[in-house]
């Protein structure tokens, strides 16, 4: 039985990561519940919740009570943390530390939502990280030195964009561009060219089997079933590369003009310094098929996926546990 366990938590609109400190990220689930609206108790979160979205009766609610990187139901969220953080520790003397990491654009008072969510929920004092910093981190890259570094962080509910020099975030926009968009964008594709109704679960399959943003050298094709608009009944497609491709030109464009707008904010020095480097990609929108290449292109600048970019924010949040003095300072000057 340990005294004190330190947290890292990546609070994704999608998804939630828990790390642990000398363990390692021990929890991805889905951030999804199951809610009973008549007697208000939570009948399944993570997974098992996900496997329920489109499929439940009218008494039960899957929900995800995170959107666009925010809280949008404070008492869900508050419930699904303290789920959460029972599952990811061992028994402990002391109530954990938990840092945890949020989009660069949120409001003060949408930090302090988060921050009083994470209390609530269990621990004894919480901090909070901005998503690019974490990733950097994650992605191993020093970010004390006077050096120039971006990131691209596509995550399920926002993009953050941000060029980080000695320790802290020089440049920066974060749109809430990002996955669900995506897939959102598949949904209404489908229903346009071929007269089909499909559920999210399904675009996201599309999405991450087949999704790609660059013309692919070998067309790919995957089945799908879905609910025809005009009979009702039950129909299936064969949907292609080329139809993604189409599917989400709209929204991955959204995202490219968030890196140019921050290019053209970055002093030269440090666009100098990231013309020699490069971009460093995280998140799993990074996984899209095509997208660092699309960057590349657009930009004349050579971009890198980091390695295992879909854990890479949870990694850089739960390193930044060494780093609890710093942040400490931060939260106290917030006061």
């Amino acid at each position: 039985m340990s005294l004190r366990t330190d947290v890292g938590i990546d609070l994704g609109t999608s998804s939630i990561l828990v790390y642990v400190k000398g363990s390692g990220v021990v929890l991805k689930e889905p951030s999804v519940v199951a809610v009973d609206q008549y007697t208000n108790k939570f009948l399944a979160v993570g997974e098992e919740a996900r496997r329920m979205l489109g499929r439940t009766p009218g008494n039960i609610v899957a929900t995800r009570p995170l959107k666009n990187g925010v809280i949008s139901n404070y008492e869900i969220t508050e419930r699904m943390l303290r789920y959460f953080m029972r599952k990811s520790l061992k028994k402990s003397i002391f109530k954990p530390r938990v840092v945890v990491c949020v989009p660069s654009g949120i409001t003060e008072v949408e930090k302090r939502a988060v921050v009083e969510a994470s209390n609530h929920a269990g621990a004894v004092k919480t901090y909070i990280i901005e998503e690019p910093i974490a990733a950097a981190i994650g992605a191993d890259i020093d970010i004390t030195e006077p050096d120039g570094n971006m990131i691209i962080d596509i995550g399920g509910g926002t993009t953050d964009v941000a060029v980080i020099s000695l320790g802290g975030i020089v440049v920066n926009t974060s749109i809430k561009v990002a996955g669900d968009d995506c897939d959102e964008a598949i949904t209404r594709f489908i229903r346009k060219k071929y007269n089909m109704m499909i559920g999210e679960r399904t675009a996201e399959d599309l999405k991450q089997k087949i999704g790609c943003v660059y013309d692919v050298e070998e067309e790919q094709y995957e089945d799908i079933k879905g609910r025809n608009l005009m009979t009702g009944l039950p129909m299936n497609i064969r949907v292609s590369s080329s139809d993604m491709l189409e599917a989400l030109e709209d929204t991955i464009e959204e995202i490219i003009e968030a890196v140019h707008s921050v290019l053209e904010r970055t002093p030269p020095e440090l666009a100098a310094d990231i013309g020699n480097k490069g971009i460093v990609m995280t998140g799993g929108g990074a996984l899209l098929q095509g997208m660092d290449k699309l960057i590349t292109d657009r930009t004349g600048i050579s971009v890198r996926i980091a390695d295992n970019p879909v854990e890479c924010v949870a990694i850089g949040t739960g390193r930044s546990l060494d780093w609890l003095k710093n942040l400490e300072e931060g939260y106290n000057n917030r006061r």
